[in-house]
């Protein structure tokens, strides 16, 4: 099997963490699988307002933070989700501040919703590499066809509805599949129609604006996110599907959510897609004695 490249949550809001688990993986790769890479970690300040997708409080310095990466060679990608933004929203000084800090040739991306700010990134910018955002929420195969076949992204987030649509994945074409990027573990009820407006909402609360709070009518919602519901979720792509199915088919990205989490679920998380589970006691015991895990 070639290489599977896991794209990881909470750049920003999980530094402290990966400062310990990066560290874990790099010393001892025979914990984990040796197919498996980490082929990004993204995120975005809490403050942050090009963000809108769940966001998780963090004070990392992105200096600290863009060193972590590079030290490990590791992709960071810049979270601009957000699908409010106007052209008075561009001159933002943090926002720009944080592309001038992260631009590195092509080694860093920015996951990103609005048109508008591709094309203001790809002019003041140009060393970023695009992911065009789940939060599009395109639940529509032949939609999804024509935003993956878009030249200015390098991988499309297809939407959760769309993971186990495997006649029409296995129409694309090497080129396709190579930048289809599949979000595993989301907990969002599979029947929701009302996705898009969360993320509406969240962008609008990003940018400061006016707006009721969404409530979720899921009946799960009151629980929070829980990756064994996850699981139970149709959606939801599993270490062998990964392993027997997708991997098979020629696709290689993977997304795991999790920002808005403590890293206690985080963790669990990386034991479940990347750890042999021999090693899972191991593994752990290298973060709880580093005493960095946020159990309580």
């Amino acid at each position: 099997m070639g290489k599977i490249y896991y794209h990881l949550p909470g750049l920003f809001e999980f530094y402290e963490f990966y400062k310990v688990f990066l560290e874990v993986f790099r010393n001892h790769r025979e914990y984990f699988y040796d197919w498996c890479e980490i082929g990004s970690v993204y995120g975005a300040p809490a403050d942050c307002i090009w963000g809108g997708g769940r966001v998780g409080y963090s004070d990392a310095n992105p200096f600290d933070v863009l060193a972590l990466m590079k030290e490990h060679n590791i992709s960071a990608r810049l979270t601009f989700s957000n699908s409010k933004l106007t052209e008075e929203n561009l001159g933002d000084k943090k926002c720009n501040e944080l592309c001038k800090i992260f631009e590195e040739g092509s080694r860093n991306g920015i996951i990103i919703y609005s048109d508008l700010l591709v094309e203001y990134i790809r002019k003041k910018y140009p060393g970023f590499y695009f992911v065009s955002s789940t939060t599009k929420v395109i639940t529509d195969f032949r939609e999804f066809r024509r935003e993956l076949n878009r030249e200015e992204f390098a991988y499309t987030v297809l939407d959760f509805r769309l993971n186990k649509r495997l006649e029409e994945l296995s129409q694309l074409d090497e080129k396709e599949r190579k930048k289809t990027e599949f979000l595993c573990n989301e907990c969002c009820d599979f029947g929701c129609l009302q996705r898009k407006a969360c993320y509406e909402n969240v962008s609008l609360k990003c940018l400061g604006l006016p707006c009721e709070d969404h409530i979720c009518p899921s009946i799960d919602a009151s629980k929070g996110y829980r990756f064994s519901l996850a699981m139970e979720n149709p959606g939801f792509i599993s270490l062998k599907d990964i392993t027997d199915v997708y991997a098979p088919m020629g696709f290689e990205n993977f997304k795991l959510e999790g920002r808005s989490l403590g890293s206690a679920v985080v963790l669990e998380m990386l034991l479940y897609y990347m750890t042999k589970p021999e090693y899972f006691l191991k593994v752990r015991e290298e973060i709880y004695l580093d005493n960095m895990l946020d159990l309580f």
